[in-house]
């Protein structure tokens, strides 16, 4: 017995460092999971730059950065799935908003597409794209996405698109609210990777 408590107290003992250890070296642990984590891939050149649905404030500025940089000589817009509000007229639908804010950024009108297929979440966006790729002659895609977004869309635009012989890039975009260096620092961090993962982990089983 004496020896049981012995060791129990040594185990504690080193649990108690170890939680030690960890809150002392959080910023660079958490750091590190967050490199980990993200995809962001060298990019070559292609034939289309993809905006996902969402991220009006950065999403579509990173794709006319990519535009004007010489790596793909059009943009594809996703459809989300219009809101009541949108079908009464009330306010542009998602796409118009992205698509203006490219063309105040001096992307060529022509150069703009938007998918035909409305689409609500990021599985019918890979469907929307391969079934436009197809339809375009498209073999190479960059898509624009937020940090934590890319590993869920590196996966799974790879397996929808892959199949076709699409090769899929991803540009891991900055966001204005939190960084790779401080991201458990704020809530919008917090949730959005914590989200990420669990969505992530849906996928897969579901997928």
């Amino acid at each position: 017995m004496r020896r049981f408590f012995k060791r129990l107290g040594f185990s504690l003992l080193a649990l108690c460092l170890l939680c030690f250890a960890a809150f002392l070296f959080r910023a660079p642990l958490l750091r590190g999971a967050a490199n980990a984590w993200i995809v962001n891939d060298p990019l070559a050149k292609a034939d289309v730059i993809v905006v996902p649905g969402g991220g009006l404030e950065t999403r579509p500025f990173a794709a006319a950065r990519l535009y004007h940089q010489g790596l793909a000589p059009k943009i594809l817009l996703m459809n989300p799935r219009s809101a009541a509000a949108e079908d009464s007229s009330l306010i542009p639908s998602e796409a118009e908003m992205a698509r203006q804010i490219l063309l105040k950024k001096e992307v060529n009108d022509p150069d703009i597409a938007i998918a035909a297929d409305p689409v609500t979440n990021t599985y019918e966006e890979s469907q929307a794209v391969r079934r436009w790729a197809g339809t375009n002659g498209i073999k190479r895609v960059i898509i624009t996405t937020d940090v934590f977004h890319t590993r869920r869309v590196a996966w799974l635009f790879r397996k929808v698109l892959g199949p076709a012989g699409i090769r899929v890039q991803i540009e891991a975009v900055p966001l204005r609210e939190y960084g790779t260096d401080d991201w458990w620092q704020h809530e919008q961090g917090i949730v959005a990777f914590q989200n990420e993962i669990l969505k992530y982990a849906y996928y897969r089983l579901k997928y």
